[in-house]
């Protein structure tokens, strides 16, 4: 891989990283819940397990794509990449659920939930390659699940931006609904046609 791919991956795996552990304070019980998130009529249970799996799949996806590290360990690799399987189900289950809750409205809703559904679609599709060892497949799979994974990132990254845009912050975030894993997966279809 080029310098700028590596560059790419790293700052990707580092934000990934770092949200992960601000995600984890959620269930710490450190710092408050956003008010709109608190008013989210499906946040009891389904928040926790959304920042659970989410959360997981963030810390350990961050790792699967390290080439050195997945040809010298590859059980390493099957038994981490089976908990981020997990992890991504649990979180994608969690993140469909407080979809039909959100309070952001119904664009933003319905953002939310094809993002959880096709979270879920592309990690089940990832695993089943790699259970009938269809490793090329699997490998395209698992790129699109990160790329829905870092959903996580991009909405962060966006959040910072509502102050600056002349717009009605719900509006905005209807937006962001939609512009946190639809680039993502974008960018994922075209690196997975250049390699």
């Amino acid at each position: 891989m080029r310098w700028p791919g590596r560059l790419w991956w790293g700052l990707a795996g580092l934000l990934s990283l770092l949200v992960a552990g601000f995600s984890y304070r959620y269930l710490a019980g450190v710092g408050p819940l956003a008010p709109n998130v608190l008013a989210n009529g499906y946040s009891k249970p389904w928040l926790v397990v959304h920042v659970a799996g989410a959360a997981t799949a963030l810390l350990i996806g961050s790792v699967q794509f390290i080439g050195p590290l997945r040809r010298r360990l590859p059980a390493a690799h099957r038994w981490t990449g089976r908990v981020y399987a997990v992890a991504c189900l649990v979180g994608g289950a969690g993140g469909l659920m407080l979809s039909f809750g959100s309070t952001a409205g119904p664009v933003a809703a319905v953002g939310f939930g094809i993002l959880a559904v096709l979270w879920l679609a592309t990690t089940t599709l990832g695993w089943r390659t790699a259970l009938v060892r269809d490793l090329v497949a699997h490998r395209r799979w698992m790129i699109r699940s990160w790329a829905l994974t870092l959903a996580a990132v991009t909405l962060r990254l966006y959040m910072v931006s509502i102050p600056l845009v002349p717009a009605d912050p719900a509006l905005t975030y209807a937006a962001i609904a939609w512009l946190c894993w639809v680039p993502n997966l974008v960018a994922a279809e075209l690196y997975l046609r250049r390699t």
